[in-house]
C-alpha cells in the first residue's frame, strides 16, 4: 500500500559536539519517505532547486520512492543550518533559507489524488489542506506541525486538523496549540479539534499517544551513542505511518506497535549525520530492535 508524503527536501549543515557535515541530504520528506520506505511504497511530493546534487536523487530513488512527484524549480534548494549543544534535545537554528520552497505549491497528479495513506509534514497549514482538498478519498490522514505554525497560523492549523486522523508533535507544541499547560488536559483539548489520535513526541523520553480508549507510552530505544538528532521525529512518523499502511489495520493493537516501529526507525537515524545509517540499515537490524523494544513495553503492547 502507497503513502504519499508532501513535506520539504532541504540540504542541512548541522554541527553537534560529536562532528559537523556540510549541505547534507536532510528535510521533512526525505526523513519521513525513507523511513516508510521500509515498510510501504512512497510517493514523494516536494520542490527542490536546479542544484540539488544528483546523488541524493540516487538515493531515494534506490529506496523505491516514487519521485515523479519531486518539481525541481530554478533556483536553490531549500538549507537549513543549526548546531546542538551537548542538551541534543533542542537545535539552535542558525540560518534559515527557504529558497525555491518559499513558493511552493503542491499540485497532485491525478495518481497522487487517488492515495489513500497521506502524511502531511510540516509546512504551512494552509497548504496542507490545499493538498487534502485535492486527494479523492483518503482511509487515513496523519500530519506534523510546529511552534511556527501554531503561533503565526493558529486558525489556519485548526481548521486543517478537523481533517486529520492523527496528529504527531512534540510535548511543548501539545500544550502550545492546547494553551494548557497539563499535557493530559492539553491531549484532549488537542483531540477535540479533529484528529483521534494524538501521538507525542518527548525525545529521550519516548513517546506518549493518546487515542479514544486508552493512553500508551513506549519507552525511547536506549542508545550509547547520539550524534545528531535532526530528523528523528520525521523519521519516527514514517515508520508509524508506513507501518500502519502496510497492515491496512488502525485498532488500537496496530497503532501501539506502530509506534514502537517509529521509535525504533528514530533509534537508527540519530546514530549518525544526516540519513547516512538509514542508507545502510538491514530490515533484520529493524526487527531485532523492535523486539528489544517490545520487551520493554510488554505489558501494555499486544
Amino acid at each position: 500500500m502507497s503513502v504519499l508524503v508532501v513535506g520539504s527536501v532541504a540540504l542541512d549543515s548541522v554541527a553537534t559536539p560529536f562532528g559537523a557535515v556540510e549541505e547534507a541530504l536532510g528535510g521533512s520528506a526525505c526523513y519521513f519517505s525513507t523511513s516508510a520506505s521500509f515498510f510501504s511504497d512512497v510517493q514523494l511530493v516536494a520542490v527542490i532547486g536546479d542544484d540539488f546534487p544528483e546523488e541524493h536523487i540516487d538515493f531515494l530513488a534506490s529506496r523505491n520512492i516514487d519521485l515523479s512527484g519531486l518539481q525541481r524549480s530554478p533556483g536553490e534548494t531549500f538549507r537549513w543550518k543549526g548546531r546542538y549543544a551537548y542538551d541534543l534535545n533542542e537545535a539552535q537554528t542558525l540560518d534559515t533559507r527557504l529558497n525555491v520552497f518559499e513558493q511552493f505549491r503542491p499540485v497532485l497528479s491525478a495518481l497522487h489524488r487517488e492515495a489513500e495513506y497521506v502524511f502531511l509534514a510540516n509546512i504551512d497549514p494552509e497548504l496542507q489542506l490545499e493538498v487534502l482538498q485535492q486527494v479523492k478519498k483518503p482511509k487515513l490522514v496523519a500530519c506534523d506541525t510546529m511552534n511556527f505554525w501554531i503561533g503565526s497560523k493558529r486558525e489556519a492549523l485548526i481548521n486543517t486538523l478537523g481533517y486529520v486522523d492523527i496528529l504527531i508533535i512534540n510535548e511543548a507544541e501539545v500544550r502550545q496549540l492546547a494553551d494548557e499547560p497539563n499535557l493530559i488536559k492539553a491531549a484532549e483539548i488537542v483531540r477535540a479539534f479533529g484528529p483521534k489520535t494524538l501521538v507525542v513526541k518527548r525525545g529521550e523520553y519516548g513517546v506518549l499517544m493518546f487515542t479514544e480508549h486508552a493512553v500508551f507510552s513506549a519507552p525511547a530505544y536506549p542508545l550509547e551513542s547520539v550524534f545528531d538528532p535532526t530528523g528523528a521525529g520525521d523519521t519516527f512518523a514514517g515508520g508509524f505511518f508506513g507501518y500502519l499502511a502496510s497492515t491496512r489495520n488502525l485498532d488500537e493493537a496496530s497503532l501501539r506497535r506502530a509506534t514502537v516501529f517509529g521509535t525504533v526507525m528514530a533509534s537508527f537515524t540519530v546514530e549518525k549525520f544526516s540519513l547516512e545509517r538509514l542508507k545502510t540499515l538491514e530490515l533484520k537490524e529493524i526487527e531485532e530492535r523492535y523486539q528489544h523494544l517490545r520487551a520493554m513495553t510488554e505489558f501494555s503492547l499486544p
